[in-house]
């Protein structure tokens, strides 16, 4: 294992006991490294919980990829990935509540957050089948679909969404955001959706 998957490990450790104002030299008493390693490492502890969501992105993926979802269209690709994203957020909610509250602060330099999201979307709108404009959906919609799931990540982070609520509202910001683009065949049962009807 490497020194930086120690300090992560070591910080969702102290995340997970509901810590999530350790410091660093907490940070690296617990990572069993010196005082100035994490800083050498990551440089700060904002570039750590980065370092987190970047993790969680880089597990969804993985998870899409492995378990290709039934559905052979866009609609239901993406779907299928944002009950995969909900699933792993829920894992370790105090964790990853911790982690999206921190990411969600002003930084120096901007992070990579964002483009590992796109590509999320953007693997899972795949050709486009099902999209009445495939390629101008694919220029468009990952972002939304980015924007729209860490929107209900926000307020889940906040508390004013439950755990059992994330992946409803996610679900629905996905239909949302795909209502623009589908054929009209793939409107009633994104509607449905909408109006709350189990998966």
């Amino acid at each position: 294992m490497s020194t930086r998957e120690r300090i992560l490990i070591a910080a969702e450790r102290l995340l997970g006991t509901g810590r999530p104002d350790f410091s660093m030299r907490e940070l690296a008493a617990e990572a069993g490294v010196s005082f100035a390693t994490p800083f050498n490492q990551f440089g700060s502890k904002l570039a750590i919980m980065q370092a987190m969501s970047a993790a969680l992105i880089a597990e969804m993926h993985r998870r899409f990829a492995a378990a290709p979802p039934a559905a052979a269209d866009a609609p239901g690709r993406v779907l299928a990935a944002v009950g995969v994203a909900a699933g792993v957020m829920l894992e370790q909610p105090a964790v990853n509540r911790a982690v999206m509250g921190a990411i969600g602060a002003p930084a120096a330099e901007p992070g990579t957050v964002l483009a590992a999201s796109r590509a999320l979307w953007a693997a899972a709108i795949g050709d486009g089948a099902g999209l009445a404009a495939p390629a101008y959906a694919a220029t468009v919609l990952p972002d939304q679909l980015a924007f729209g799931f860490r929107g209900v990540l926000s307020f889940w982070t906040a508390g004013e969404l439950t755990d059992a609520d994330l992946p409803v509202q996610a679900r629905k910001a996905a239909a949302v955001a795909l209502l623009g683009f589908v054929v009209p065949e793939r409107r009633d049962a994104l509607m449905a959706i909408l109006a709350g009807a189990p998966d």
